[in-house]
């Protein structure tokens, strides 16, 4: 239903997606409830990456330019109200295991640098970097991370409706708002609509001028779904979106070979191209007879892998400096990272190295209890399995790991 040619640009493709959202941008396909079909998917930065020993790409990368969605997909019956029944029936890398592009047979996961995007930790690396990773079959391993194998949770990180325009002006006041409260904040408190680089299927003229304006950057998940960053949206996933507009405007993008609970990197899971197969249904008045009003609800796929045993991390609310807050799940889940990239440093690894990894393996994270005032506590789970040496506490010690090349760095010097 959505083709696309390795060897052409994400805008120079038969049919063109979009990089933002807005109710008028035109569908690229019309399908039938019950229908199957293909997506093929372009990595979020359309190729910008390289599959090198560098960061200067992650450091460099133009955030203007994102998601690169296939769609929009309308969805023949499909009324504002409608619940959108999407299953996922497959999701993997692009067919062909070795080129230029990310998803042909690698992917990465970067650190991005505090004046480009930041991320969850971005006051304790502040610096840009990248690990690459090569896929076989379901397993990643990275030559920047040497001691660990995983396999791989493929999702899709943003599936989402079109919004209407009274949800899409709510979203754009209510994110103008906060960024008003701190303007100059470095990295930005939100991300407000930008014209440049815009894509907006085949709107041209004047027409494109006013959505480009208008239309709201992907970069957050919203009430339409959106960039979300579930891991487990796999395979098997049963999905339901509210319905906004006549249609749905359905789209999908941000495909990822591996993530960990909230993609603590905010490039942090393995971001890669390939295709995705759903199947689509509608339930009429579903919003209503659900009580489904804003955000999807989903039955997570089966495919997950299996591991046993996991070393788990705790943090609470309370911030490095000794600054108590009150039930802040936040900062609870920060310092439970922290808590695991102090620890596992002790084996030889950098503490890029660590975030980069928590990022993209498939860590979970949990916030295990949120009423104790004042702290809540939350913990991020590591299965032991995926590194080649004991990790666990014991009598004898830590094994020291050759950190091999290490995750390269680059910052704004």
């Amino acid at each position: 239903m959505f083709r696309l040619d390795p060897t052409r640009r994400f805008t120079e493709q038969e049919k063109i997606g979009h990089n933002r959202w807005h109710p008028d941008i035109p569908p690229v396909a019309t399908v039938r409830p019950g229908q199957s079909f293909r997506v093929h998917c372009r990595e979020w930065f359309d190729g910008w990456m390289r599959n090198d020993d560098s960061a200067e790409d992650i450091r460099d990368a133009p955030l203007t330019r994102v998601h690169c969605l296939s769609g929009p997909f309308a969805v023949e019956g499909a009324q504002p109200g409608d619940l959108l029944m999407v299953d996922i029936l497959d999701v993997g890398p692009m067919e062909e295991d070795s080129g230029p592009l990310a998803g042909q047979g690698w992917g990465y996961t970067g650190i991005f640098h505090k004046r480009n995007g930041g991320g969850f930790l971005t006051d304790e690396f502040p610096d840009a970097y990248k690990a690459v990773w090569d896929f076989k079959g379901q397993t990643a391993t990275s030559r920047h991370i040497p001691g660990v194998k995983f396999t791989g949770m493929v999702h899709s990180g943003l599936m989402g409706t079109a919004p209407s325009h009274d949800l899409l002006a709510r979203w754009n006041e209510r994110e103008a708002t906060l960024i008003a409260t701190d303007p100059h904040r470095v990295p930005p408190l939100a991300l407000p609509p930008e014209p440049r680089d815009a894509i907006l299927g085949t709107l041209s003229g004047e027409d494109f001028e006013r959505v480009a304006r208008e239309a709201a950057r992907t970069a957050p998940p919203r009430e339409n779904g959106g960039n979300q960053d579930i891991k487990n949206l796999t395979k098997g996933t049963r999905a339901f979106y509210p319905v906004y507009v006549p249609g749905a405007k359905f789209s999908v993008g941000d495909l990822h070979f591996s993530q960990g609970d909230g993609e603590i990197t905010f490039c942090g899971a393995i971001e890669m191209g390939g295709y995705i197969d759903f199947h689509m249904d509608l339930i009429k008045d579903g919003m209503n007879k659900y009580g489904v009003s804003e955000n999807t609800i989903f039955l997570p796929g089966i495919t997950d892998p299996r591991y046993c045993q996991w070393l788990a991390f705790s943090g609470i609310s309370v911030t490095k400096e000794g600054e108590q807050r009150y039930l802040d799940s936040d900062v609870a889940y920060k310092r439970a990272c922290l808590h695991a990239i102090s620890y596992l440093t002790k084996f030889g690894y950098s503490g890029e190295q660590i975030y980069l990894l928590l990022g993209a393996a498939p860590i979970e994270g949990r916030f295990s209890g949120v009423v104790d005032i004042p702290n809540c506590c939350a913990t991020i789970y590591i299965p032991t399995e995926i590194f080649d040496f004991d990790v666990r506490p014991n009598t004898a010690g830590t094994t020291r790991v050759d950190p091999g090349r290490g995750a390269p760095r680059a910052g704004f010097e």
